[in-house]
C-alpha cells in the first residue's frame, strides 16, 4: 500500500523571531516601540534569515502584565500605533515572503475588559457567566498557584458582585469560563477578526488552563483538549495555511497531548527539552539530552516542536524535579534577585557567563535538534538583561540597535524600560564584524536552511564512551528526499557537541557514518576544515559535519 505524499508545511522548518512590540523600535520619540518601528526593521530581519515574526500582545490593555491582560481583543493599544499600522505591517512582511503570527491569551482577560465589568455588575445578564465565579475561595485545592511570589490564592473577592472570581495568573486577569458556549463563539469570532487581516497564525498563551474540574485540577483536562480540536477544525476549514503554536508548559507526556493525532495544534513549544540543554551545560554531561530525545520523536504528520532557549518569561523550571531545579539554580542563579516565580529572569548571554563558546553551543543545539527554532529579540548578538527590574521585566529591555544613550531604539530620554547597553553589544557594532556573535548567528541560520534534515529529518544518537560528548546523525526522511532542492542533502549530517570545559578527542565511532572524515559546515573551527577521528573538539565546542 502506498501513502500519498503530504507536502511539508511552511512552519515545520521555519526560523521564528519573537518581538516585544513596546521595546523593539520607537518611531515616535516617546520611549515606546511601535508597529511602524517593526516595519522599519524588516530588512534587518530578512538579512538575518528570519522566516516568521511572532509579536507579543499589542491589543488594548492596562499593561499590568505587559499586554497579556487584554482589555479589548479587537483594538490596537494606542501606544503601539493604529489598526492601519498593523495592516501595513502585515503587507510589508508578506511582500518580503515572510510570515507574521501574534500572541493570543485565551485563558483570561484583563479585569478592565467590558465582559468582566458587565459580568460583575449583572450576574444574570448576557456576560454573567463569562467568567469562573464562586462562593468558595477554597474550591479546586489541587490547582497550583503559578505566580507563587505574587499571589496567595487563585481566587479573589469582587465587592461589586459579592463573589470570588478565579484566576490562574495575576488577580487582574480573571479566567474565562469555557463551560459557557458563548465564550467559545466569542473566541472563534475574534480569531476570525485577526485571521481575516492576513495573519499567518497564533501563539496560544497559557492554553493548558482553560477548564477546571473538582478533584481533577485545572491543567490539560480532556475538555481543554476538545476545545483545541474545535479550534483546529475551525482553522483548517477557514484558514488552511495558518498554524497555531501552544504554550503548554507541562510534563513531556502531557505536552505531547497537544498534538493529538495531528488534529490539535500544529506546534508545541519544546518545554521538555529546554531545561535539559541547560542541565547539559551545568553538568558537562550529554545524558540529559540523550535521555529525553526518544520521548520527543515520531510526531503526527504536520506536527512540529518549537525549540527555544529564552523568551519573554523567566527561564521556567516548573516541570523539572526539585533536585534538577536546585542544580540549575546553583549553576545559573548567582543572585536571588534574578529569581522569578519558579525560574530565573536572565537572558541567554548572562546565563552563559557571556562565554561565547557556550552561547554558540546553545544556539547550535536549538538550531540542530528536531524542531523549528525560535530566537528571542536581541539574543542573536548577546544582549544583556537588567536584574534590577521587577519580575520578568529584567529580560524585556529595549532592543540595542546602536551604541549610545538611546541605543538606536529611541530619541527619548525616558524610555519605557531602561536601556541595558554594553560595549560591543548592538546590531550596528556587530553587523560588519565577521567574527561577531551576530554574524555567527546569521551563518548558523544559513547552514540550518541548507540542511532541512536538521528540523524535519531522522534523528539518531551515536553511542560514544565520552559522557560529555553528544553525537548525532541527521538524515532526510525518504519522502523529503523527493522534494529536497539539493540532492546532496540526503547524505548524513553528523553533529557533535562538547559539554566539557576542556577539549575532547573525537572517538572513531562518532565519525563512522562519514567513513572517518567529516567536513565542517559550521562549528568551532573554520568552515571547510577536515575533521578526523582523534582530532579535538574545543571546550564547549560543536561541529556540524558532512561527508567529504
Amino acid at each position: 500500500m502506498t501513502h500519498a505524499h503530504i507536502p511539508r508545511r511552511w512552519y515545520e522548518n521555519a526560523v521564528f523571531y519573537q518581538i516585544l512590540v513596546g521595546v523593539f523600535n520607537d518611531t515616535e520619540g516617546r520611549g515606546i516601540g511601535t508597529l511602524k518601528g517593526i516595519a522599519e526593521k524588516l530588512d534587518y530581519l530578512q538579512w538575518l534569515g528570519i522566516d516568521c515574526l511572532w509579536l507579543s500582545p499589542f491589543y488594548a490593555s492596562p499593561l499590568r502584565d505587559d499586554g497579556y491582560d487584554i482589555a479589548d481583543y479587537r483594538a490596537v493599544h494606542p501606544d503601539y500605533g493604529t489598526m492601519e499600522d498593523f495592516e501595513d505591517l502585515i503587507a510589508a512582511v508578506h511582500a518580503r515572503g515572510m510570515k507574521l503570527i501574534t500572541d493570543l491569551a485565551l485563558n483570561h482577560t484583563s479585569m478592565d475588559h467590558h465582559w468582566f465589568q458587565e459580568s460583575r455588575k449583572d450576574p444574570h445578564g448576557r456576560y454573567g457567566d463569562y467568567y469562573v465565579w464562586g462562593d468558595d475561595p477554597h474550591r479546586y485545592p489541587e490547582i497550583r498557584i503559578i505566580f507563587t511570589d505574587a499571589e496567595t490564592s487563585n481566587w479573589s473577592f469582587d465587592e461589586v458582585r459579592g463573589q470570588y472570581y478565579f484566576h490562574r495568573f495575576y488577580k487582574e486577569q480573571p479566567d474565562l469560563n469555557y463551560d459557557n458556549p458563548d465564550v467559545h463563539e466569542e473566541v472563534l469570532s475574534l480569531i476570525d477578526f485577526w485571521m481575516d487581516k492576513g495573519l499567518d497564525g497564533f501563539r496560544l498563551d497559557a492554553i493548558p488552563y482553560l477548564y477546571e474540574r473538582d478533584g481533577l485540577g485545572g491543567e490539560s483536562l480532556p475538555e481543554t483538549l476538545e476545545f483545541i480540536e474545535k479550534l483546529r477544525a475551525h482553522m483548517d476549514k477557514h484558514y488552511p495555511d495558518a498554524f497555531m503554536v501552544a504554550e503548554a508548559n507541562q510534563p513531556p507526556a502531557e505536552t505531547r497531548e497537544y498534538f493529538g493525532d495531528g488534529d490539535r495544534v500544529h506546534m508545541v513549544f519544546n518545554f521538555p527539552l529546554m531545561p535539559r540543554l541547560y542541565q547539559a551545560i551545568a553538568t558537562s554531561q550529554a545524558s540529559p539530552i540523550v535521555e529525553i530525545m526518544p520521548e520527543l520523536l515520531h510526531l503526527p504528520a504536520g506536527a512540529q516542536w518549537g525549540n527555544f532557549l529564552r523568551n519573554h518569561d523567566e527561564l521556567t523550571l516548573e516541570m523539572v524535579t526539585e533536585i534538577e531545579r536546585d542544580l540549575l539554580y546553583s549553576a545559573f542563579l548567582p543572585d536571588d534577585s534574578m529569581r522569578a516565580h519558579l525560574g530565573i529572569a536572565r537572558r541567554l548571554a548572562p546565563l552563559m557567563d557571556n562565554d561565547r563558546a557556550k552561547i554558540e553551543l546553545m544556539f547550535a543545539l536549538m538550531f540542530g535538534l528536531p524542531g523549528a527554532p525560535f530566537l528571542y529579540y536581541g539574543e542573536e548578538f548577546g544582549m544583556h538583561d537588567d536584574s534590577s527590574l521587577q519580575d520578568r521585566d529584567a529580560v524585556r529591555t529595549p532592543m540595542q540597535w546602536e551604541p549610545g544613550p538611546g541605543a538606536g531604539f529611541t530619541t527619548s530620554d525616558t524610555p519605557k524600560r531602561p536601556i541595558v547597553g554594553g560595549e560591543g553589544i548592538s546590531v550596528a557594532e556587530q553587523r560588519h564584524d565577521p567574527h561577531s556573535l551576530l554574524r555567527f548567528t546569521r551563518s548558523l541560520i544559513a547552514a540550518r536552511k541548507a540542511h532541512p534534515e536538521l528540523g524535519i529529518g531522522n534523528y539518531e544518537a551515536i553511542e560514544v564512551a565520552e559522557p560529555a560528548l553528544l553525537a548525532i546523525t541527521r538524515t532526510l526522511k525518504v519522502e523529503d528526499r523527493v522534494i529536497a532542492s539539493d540532492p546532496l542533502s540526503s547524505a548524513p549530517l553528523v553533529c557533535l557537541y562538547n559539554f566539557a570545559p576542556h577539549p575532547l578527542a573525537i572517538p572513531p565511532q562518532a565519525l563512522a557514518n562519514l567513513s572517518g572524515i567529516g567536513r565542517v559546515e559550521i562549528g568551532s573551527v573554520e568552515a571547510g576544515t577536515e575533521i578526523r577521528s582523534g582530532d579535538v573538539i574545543p571546550a564547549f565546542g560543536f561541529f556540524w559535519l558532512t561527508a567529504q
